[in-house]
């Protein structure tokens, strides 16, 4: 018979912890056994969590100090599971998501990976455009390219260990290189659409930019997406005053092409609005109007804070020798 383990890990998550395991107390399918790993949380994260060992079957490990990638890799040796489950604290659980995510790795044995999805769960408008820019909608999805977030994904304990778990040398993105090394040596993923984790996007400008800064810090520590960050450097560096400057002082019509590049740009974001308006908190036309201004505000201070963080990951790499990755020239 399959078993499941349920991994995460959590630190400082006492404001949000609750809904994640209340949200698995109603799950149609309950895991084998629960593994949380704290990280050394300085609030009341721990005490909420053994207030559900008595409804879950549910273990909590403590490992200070321990990052992402160590905690989960803790987690995956402790866990006994034939299939982990893999979430992450700040998110809730649809009431099938268990059942649906390990759907495919129970009806063929052939599979080591089934990759899970999420859908904003925005409070705000400010939250709503915000997952316009970051989260994209199912139907954007390829599911023979799609690389999962460790929010949402099963795995075959046994694929997990053969690739050496998550890279413990980075402290964001590491799910990437998870995928990308499970993707290289084990069959194609599977794509569960329907395995739906919720997913609140950061509440204000300044939770974005640290976000996208670490993200973009662990792409230089790991040499992801070099094109695309050479590539955003050229366009606001080089490509974006040169149109300015033409505007100014060639023609007008340089500032048309400059208007059309933005809203091509934006257009991706603007197109999932609808959809994210349908559970916005107000959906009057001044809520509309709000969100849509928005969407190209955030998307350039994303960009800003890429680019702020991508040198300081690529200098760590080059003062440091991080270990070899199946991947590492994208």
């Amino acid at each position: 018979m399959t078993t499941v383990s349920l991994i995460m890990t959590v630190l400082n998550e006492g404001a949000s912890i609750d809904a994640l395991m209340h949200s698995l107390l109603t799950q149609t399918q309950q895991p084998d056994e629960i593994i949380v790993v704290d990280g050394g949380s300085h609030d009341d994260t721990v005490a909420r969590l053994h207030a559900f060992q008595d409804r879950l079957p549910l273990r909590v490990l403590v490992a200070k100090g321990a990052n992402i990638s160590a905690g989960r890799n803790l987690a995956i040796q402790h866990a006994s599971g034939d299939i982990l489950a893999i979430t992450d604290a700040g998110v809730r659980l649809r009431e099938d998501w268990l059942e649906r995510v390990t759907a495919p790795l129970r009806a063929n044995p052939a599979l080591t990976v089934s990759a899970g999805f999420f859908e904003a769960d925005a409070h705000t408008l400010f939250e709503v455009a915000l997952a316009a820019n970051t989260l994209p909608l199912v139907d954007e999805i390829r599911p023979e390219s799609f690389l999962p977030s460790s929010r949402s994904v099963a795995v075959r304990r046994e694929a997990a260990l053969a690739v050496g778990g998550y890279p413990e040398w980075l402290d964001y993105c590491e799910d990437l290189i998870f995928d990308l090394n499970l993707k290289a040596t084990q069959p194609p993923f599977a794509f569960a659409a329907d395995a739906i984790v919720y997913f609140r996007p950061r509440p204000n400008a300044i939770a974005f930019f640290k976000q996208y800064y670490r993200y973009a810090r662990g792409d230089g520590k790991a040499d992801l997406w070099r094109k695309r960050h050479q590539l955003r450097y050229a366009v606001y560096l080089l490509g974006l005053p040169a149109l300015l400057l033409a505007g100014a002082l060639l023609h007008p019509l340089f500032w048309g092409v400059l208007l059309a590049g933005g809203f091509a740009y934006c257009w991706q974001a603007w197109r999932r609005v609808p959809v994210l308006m349908r559970r916005a908190p107000r959906r009057d036309l001044a809520a509309w109007v709000w969100v849509l201004l928005l969407v190209p505000l955030l998307r350039a201070w994303g960009d800003v804070a890429k680019m702020c963080g991508y040198p300081v990951g690529w200098r760590w790499r080059k003062r440091h020798t991080p270990p070899p990755a199946f991947v590492s020239k994208l």
